[in-house]
């Protein structure tokens, strides 16, 4: 057996690979050969919060995210054609594309730089999260505020959402994350 990589990035790159489904999104997802296109959210943080609290079972998903970056091919029909794509290549999982050129108006935010940037403008720092296949096969991870808080198992605002607490209780209600994940903490404010 070869060596485990131990570090954080490793810890997570294992969690998805072990996943059940993850490798084959993160596939279909570099076939569509888009740029700078990401797995992200729930896809990626449940399957490390599954891994930190020992589930045999992974937890469903609500929906599969995956964003991308083009201000050329913002429009919202690109996006349903993807999802249609992905939907053709695995047809069981809940696709929803999202070009991130485009998102920064529905979300009232300066225009994004590019799909690291707008996840800095997400609600949740251990959500702001996405993973891809490299060319040459390996995970690849992008985590804008680092992973301390989504291998600590710390829910916390990011600090875009700060100011939006209400909003941000109001999601860990909705999606009840702490009934589904036991061992998580709720943290109000920043580090």
């Amino acid at each position: 057996m070869g060596d485990r990589d131990l570090t954080p990035e490793g810890f997570v790159r294992d969690a998805i690979a072990r996943a059940d489904g993850r490798m084959a999104m993160l596939a279909a997802v570099a076939s569509l050969d888009l740029p700078d296109a990401w797995i992200a959210a729930g896809a990626v943080r449940n399957a490390v919060w599954d891994a930190l609290h020992g589930y045999a079972a992974f937890t469903p998903l609500a929906d599969v995210d995956v964003i991308w970056f083009d201000p050329a091919r913002a429009d919202q029909a690109v996006d349903r054609a993807l999802e249609n794509h992905l939907t053709a290549i695995l047809p069981a999982l809940p696709w929803s594309v999202k070009n991130q050129a485009r998102m920064h108006e529905r979300n009232g935010d300066p225009p994004y730089q590019g799909s690291l940037d707008a996840m800095r403008f997400w609600p949740e720092t251990a959500t702001a999260l996405g993973a891809r296949l490299s060319k040459d096969g390996t995970i690849e991870i992008a985590a804008p505020f680092g992973l301390d808080d989504l291998l600590g198992l710390v829910l916390r605002p990011s600090p875009r959402f700060s100011s939006k607490m209400a909003l941000f209780h109001h999601r860990v209600v909705e999606k009840q994350w702490t009934r589904v994940w036991p061992r998580l903490r709720l943290r109000d404010g920043a580090r």
